[in-house]
């Protein structure tokens, strides 16, 4: 890079710093940090658990986005002084280090523009991960497990906390699928374009005559969607009914309307209990028991949504959308975007960024 054009750099970042972040979006967002803080030291801000959490999640967001955004305007300010004072010195090798740092910091943009398109629904939720092997024998049992510790690498090196919810070993090989959560703002908008079916070829470890094998893992993944423990029922949801128990029981069995009851009107649900001695103790009971199969109904709502939201996802030939190549050549392509890179030792480890980031950028393109 000539240091005309690294000056026409400068240019260019400052440009894009100013159309990711003008002064209205910058007051804004200001605005909503102070707000959000005013919010976390209430006393009372711990009451409810799940809520605080999202807020202080939130507010730790907003906060890393503008500290990220002040201190590359810092560098680039800096930078401009430095590519000045370099210039007037006739100064060749602090041009080149100024041109170094004015590509770290066009990297570190990059990233934030492509955070800033993770607006959809549940984008900023943390993530539920399934990975499980497909066609492929002891290599693709292998293959998921070596997807398994590369998003578990992913997660260490970007600070997101991961929990291993279970394992299927396979009695080979590897792994037959495991469940990992994500826990993290934008967990789900940033790896939900690693979902689909993934291919690796190499040379087999498991088979004796050493020939080149393709196997097959798919991964899904769906944004963990928060429900409480416990379930609140307004009254005006319930019908209360009351009769006399009938059957066997101690003395107040057929003699007093104990036995109660309940329907949830909005799903239909009805639930007796006529097992206690008191009308009290049969509504408390079968309230209990209705809360209990409320929870379970919407538990499977969320599970129908996020299978809707993960697709079917096959693990096998004209379904990959990325493909590790180990032999006879190395390279790591994704089908979709076309991103390539040619460590494929550097992707196992972790370093997924340029695949996330393109496929966040692709997936923009398509909901055009």
């Amino acid at each position: 890079m000539s240091s005309d054009i690294s000056l026409e750099y400068l240019s260019t970042l400052e440009a894009r710093v100013s159309d990711l972040l003008d002064p209205q979006n910058r007051n804004q967002i200001t605005s909503e940090i102070i707000q959000l803080e005013r919010l976390t030291s209430a006393p009372d801000f711990w009451v409810d658990n799940q809520a605080a959490e999202k807020l202080v999640t939130e507010l730790s967001a907003k906060r890393k986005f503008m500290e990220e955004i002040e201190s590359i305007e810092g560098g680039i300010s800096d930078l401009r002084i430095l590519w000045q004072l370099a210039q007037e010195a006739g100064d060749a090798r602090e041009l080149e280090a100024v041109t170094m740092e004015l590509t770290k910091l066009g990297s570190r943009l990059d990233k934030l523009h492509v955070n800033r398109m993770l607006s959809g629904e549940h984008d900023s939720r943390s993530a539920v991960m399934a990975i499980r092997s497909g066609a492929g024998g002891d290599d693709a049992t292998d293959f998921a497990e070596i997807l398994m510790r590369m998003y578990l690498r992913y997660a260490e090196l970007n600070g997101i906390k991961t929990s291993v919810l279970e394992t299927s070993q396979a009695e080979g090989a590897g792994i037959k699928s495991t469940s990992i959560k994500f826990d993290g703002p934008f967990g789900y908008g940033k790896l939900s374009v690693e979902s689909g079916t993934h291919r690796l070829v190499r040379m087999s470890p498991f088979n004796s005559a050493g020939k080149r094998q393709t196997s097959f893992a798919a991964v899904e993944v769906v944004p963990l969607i928060e429900s409480s423990d416990e379930i609140e029922i307004p009254e005006s949801d319930i019908r209360v009914d009351v009769f006399r128990s009938s059957g066997p029981g101690g003395q107040n069995v057929n003699t007093t309307d104990s036995a109660v009851r309940i329907t949830h009107l909005p799903t239909g649900t009805v639930v007796t209990c006529q097992n206690e001695k008191s009308q009290l103790q049969n509504k408390i009971e079968a309230m209990r028991v209705l809360q209990s199969r409320l929870l379970e109904i919407r538990r499977k709502e969320e599970d129908a949504q996020k299978k809707q939201l993960a697709g079917d996802v096959k693990a096998s030939w004209g379904e990959q959308m990325r493909s590790y190549v180990l032999a006879p050549y190395r390279m790591v392509k994704d089908l979709r975007t076309n991103h390539e890179e040619n460590n494929p030792d550097d992707v196992f480890n972790g370093k997924l960024d340029g695949f996330i980031s393109a496929g966040i950028k692709w997936r923009a393109q398509q909901n055009r």
